[in-house]
């Protein structure tokens, strides 16, 4: 149950402002919000299927102290690219000559491929060996935050300055990211100088990613305006 309750949550932190989050927005202005979800919900099942499937594949010969130590690396990658931010190709936003549902499932199984969602389940499941615990827990958490995407992503983007659900998130994975390398740590680099230069390297590169050369666009202002202009489909 840990495996699920960590993957459900991990996966709805992840998603916040995420591009498949702004592309479950846009596809909500197009199509019924039950379309979206059922065409989230398949591409979900089949995408982190192969994701849970590629992680326990890789636990089987890896170490599992090495698989921690990938796996805390990988959450402050996820910090770091969530502050980075994503945005919506245009390519996502064509129409397509196949029904609602198929469209939208296509669409999210091929913009979750390589995405840090897809990255980390692979991570929780090489982390854990319960992989219908993980998948559950991925699912839910796709379902819960691309949820929230299209029923509340307006009210959001009208209330919540986009940069601070970011930062919220990408904080959040560098939290834990930070938290399973310290227990993993010898305890010759858990000394202060070790401590102080690993906070600096991080701060530098939260700098650089969030700040420096982050994405500045407006995929989820322009959304929320376009699904103002129009009736919410139901």
């Amino acid at each position: 149950m840990t495996a699920f309750i960590k993957a459900l949550l991990f996966v709805v932190v992840a998603e916040m402002g995420d591009k498949t989050q702004l592309l479950a927005m846009a596809m909500a202005g197009k199509y019924k919000a039950k379309q979206v979800l059922t065409g989230v919900f398949i591409a979900t099942i089949f995408n982190h299927a192969l994701a849970v499937a590629v992680g326990n594949y890789l636990s089987s010969f890896i170490p599992m102290d090495t698989i921690k130590i990938i796996a805390g690396t990988s959450f402050l990658l996820f910090g770091l690219w969530t502050l980075r931010g994503d945005k919506i190709d245009e390519d996502d936003k064509k129409k397509s000559k196949f029904g609602p549902i198929v469209t939208v499932a296509i669409a999210f199984f091929i913009a979750e491929m390589g995405d840090k969602t897809q990255l980390m389940t692979i991570a929780i499941s090489a982390d854990y060996h319960q992989p219908l615990f993980v998948l559950m827990g991925t699912t839910t958490g796709m379902m819960i935050s691309d949820g929230i995407g299209i029923i509340g992503g307006a009210w959001m983007c009208r209330h919540i300055p986009e940069k601070y659900i970011k930062w919220a998130a990408g904080l959040i994975f560098m939290f834990f990211g930070t938290l399973e390398l310290y227990n993993l740590a010898p305890a010759f680099m858990k000394s202060p100088l070790y401590i102080i230069s690993y906070f600096l390297i991080n701060g530098l590169l939260i700098y650089l990613v969030g700040v420096k050369f982050t994405y500045h666009g407006e995929a989820c202002v322009n959304t929320s305006e376009e699904n103002e202009n129009k009736s919410f489909p139901v």
